[in-house]
């Protein structure tokens, strides 16, 4: 019998060890009145179970490794007992070296949520194949995860899976739901993939790497050298917006990084931050109180 339990509880830590996500999912319905509170409860049960309990890819995260991420769902509107609508917001943040620091990598929101679930309904993974609109955003966004997480270690280090995620773009386009096809309009999922994908908004991947290997994983060695690091790579998001005004990517960098970049120009060792503060102001007015915090 000892030796039956040594097997199970080995084979148990190797599945735990081996998922690569660390989850909080939260489902808020706060806006749907006299409705079965329950069905929440069990299906932000189950969203939690599908993100940190699937195995993504083939390798083997050791537990302080997993992908630390918050995603909710807020639930807007519920036309009948099974079909809901409403926004997921996304937040992924990845450790900095030789501190303490988690530094967000991803803050996204995606107002496109819709879809079908029936209470203690199965969220199943198919990788190569459409299933339901909700696996579909949910696997979507578990490939995004772990892309823009492996951008930040390795230059270019998510391609593989921006292009699983591409994947599931195309198959779920046959769902017919909004956000999976260009003509969906602006800060979409077809569109964040493309954009990610795309040669034309490279700036933002390199921009990804340089910013997190050489800038803030180098500030516990020297922490002048490495703001420097940060302001050039910050400066080469001017790209994107020579290229595209709008670029949905240089919104969504402002958005991840708009306080961290204020905290570190702010305190510390001065750097000649007036090109910086200058670029920021112009490329991203709508932060200006805070681009004002940086020290020149």
């Amino acid at each position: 019998m000892r030796n039956f339990l040594y097997i199970v509880c080995y084979f148990f830590a190797l599945h735990v060890a081996a998922q690569e996500l660390n989850c909080t999912v939260t489902v808020n319905a706060s806006q749907i009145q006299n409705s079965n509170n329950q069905v929440y409860k069990t299906l932000e049960t189950a969203i939690n179970e599908y993100f940190n309990n699937t195995k993504w890819t083939n390798k083997n995260f050791k537990a302080q490794e997993k992908i630390k991420c918050a995603i909710i769902l807020n639930i807007l509107e519920q036309p009948s007992s099974n079909q809901f609508r409403g926004n997921i917001q996304i937040q992924v943040s990845r450790p900095v070296f030789n501190s303490t620091y988690q530094t967000p990598v991803f803050n996204y929101k995606d107002d496109n949520l819709s879809f079908t679930y029936t209470e203690f309904q199965p969220l199943n993974f198919n990788e190569n194949s459409f299933d339901s609109n909700l696996v579909s955003i949910l696997t979507f966004y578990a490939y995004t995860i772990l892309g823009i997480d492996g951008d930040t270690f390795a230059l270019n280090g998510g391609q593989e899976y921006h292009v699983k995620a591409e994947k599931v773009v195309n198959l779920a386009q046959q769902g017919g739901s909004k956000g999976w096809n260009r003509k969906d309009g602006n800060a979409t999922r077809y569109q964040l993939n493309e954009n990610l994908l795309s040669p034309v908004f490279k700036d933002y991947r390199v921009a990804m790497y340089e910013y997190h290997i050489n800038g803030l994983d180098k500030m516990s060695s020297n922490k002048k050298e490495a703001k420097k690091t940060i302001s050039k790579t910050i400066l080469k998001m001017q790209n994107l917006y020579n290229r595209r005004i709008n670029a949905s990517l240089l919104r969504l960098f402002m958005d991840t990084k708009s306080d961290e970049i204020v905290d570190i120009f702010s305190a510390g060792p001065r750097t000649n931050n007036g090109s910086l503060k200058e670029m920021l102001l112009k490329i991203y007015p709508s932060y200006g109180t805070k681009w004002e915090k940086i020290k020149i």
